[in-house]
């Protein structure tokens, strides 16, 4: 399973600095239209793959992979345009999560549309853009819901209130510009809110764009967003786009040695990473099978069923059982055989909730 997160900003935000700093990509961050949206692959940084490959003599490592999206449109242009952005909207529509990318950085020769460098505001539209969005695309559902109740059956009737009902209830509190993020909903609501793709009801990660110059004070800047900007599916950090772009170039160690330099504790994608995962809730679990170690990201509690099946449908149907050891216990242990001598390799049943770190092989019979 890959992880799709949309990169959305305001115009001059350096939203595709960022997203070739995630991708390694070479998109124009200059020349950018709304006619071509950048979409890039990321392998998702991992280092128990490398050790389980040495563990397990695996000659190939397969990490998980986010694929992202960076759209030049902004949101709030993309849901009055029925034509030619209906398709950009719709890509956007899919994703997982969001970035918001924010300006801070402070360049002359780069003017900003909005009036000056304000984070605090350019947050705040960037929400309300997310909010009138999905305002348009719930009046039109209202209106649809309206036309059929006229000519439904009395069971489609009692399907249609209720939506209609739930609609209403989101409506009103778009109106008072809360994003669908923020409600407390339901278990039903929030499935029949995710059949939407709403984009306000997405987790959010807002970036904070500043200039190297404003490094010494990003923890400072974070801090003081995310008591008032952050909430349980919506973080804040900050990040230098321009900076994290140059050092993807690099090799390796080069980039290690500049990013010491600059007091900065991991790569900036690596960041961005963890904290996505967390926002949605993600784990990762490993597979080995034909000399390859691979992993793959699931929703935290998912069952070992579930997660066959997001390999390959058949291993779902035909599910027998999951030989499963953690991470931690295989690499004390130093073998897989080691590891089932000393009860640490168990089998569990479709039942079983995959744990973060969990190498599985499943067993199935189609």
């Amino acid at each position: 399973m890959s992880v799709d997160i949309g990169i959305i900003g305001l115009t001059k935000s350096g939203r595709t600095t960022i997203f070739n700093a995630l991708t390694k990509g070479k998109a124009d961050t200059k020349s950018y239209t709304s006619e071509v949206a950048h979409i890039g692959l990321t392998k998702i940084p991992d280092h128990r793959l490398k050790k389980l490959a040495a563990l397990l003599q695996s000659k190939r490592v397969v990490p998980a992979e986010v694929r992202y999206l960076d759209l030049g449109a902004q949101v709030k242009s993309l849901a009055k345009d029925t034509a030619v952005s209906g398709q950009y909207l719709s890509q956007l529509s899919n994703v997982d999560a969001l970035i918001d990318v924010v300006r801070v950085f402070t360049d002359e020769s780069i003017l900003n549309v909005e009036g000056g460098v304000d984070v605090e505001r350019d947050i705040t539209t960037m929400d309300l853009e997310l909010v009138f969005s999905d305002l348009i695309q719930l009046l039109r559902r209202l209106e649809k819901i309206k036309m059929s109740l006229k000519g439904a059956s009395q069971t489609e009737r009692q399907g249609l209130l209720h939506e209609q009902e739930l609609l209403i209830k989101l409506k009103a509190e778009l109106e008072k510009d809360i994003p669908i993020r923020e409600l407390n909903l339901t278990t039903e609501q929030i499935r029949t809110v995710t059949s939407y793709q709403f984009l306000s009801a997405k987790p959010l990660l807002t970036v904070t764009n500043i200039g190297e110059d404003q490094l010494d004070g990003a923890k400072v800047l974070e801090d003081k967003l995310s008591l008032r900007f952050a909430k349980a599916n919506h973080r804040i950090i900050s990040l230098c786009g321009k900076l994290e772009m140059e050092l993807g170039e690099l090799d390796e160690s080069t980039a290690e040695i500049i990013r010491a330099d600059f007091g900065l504790s991991e790569p900036g994608l690596e960041y961005i990473i963890k904290l996505s995962y967390k926002l949605l809730g993600l784990i990762s679990f490993f597979t080995i099978a034909s000399n390859e170690v691979k992993a793959w990201s699931i929703k935290r509690g998912v069952s070992a069923l579930k997660a066959a099946g997001k390999i390959h449908s058949d291993m779902e149907r035909g599910f027998i059982r999951a030989e499963v050891v953690n991470f931690e216990d295989l690499s004390k242990c130093g073998s897989l055989i080691k590891a089932k001598k000393h009860g640490l390799l168990r089998l569990e049943g479709k039942g079983y909730i995959v744990q973060d770190g969990d190498v599985i092989t499943f067993l199935f019979n189609v």
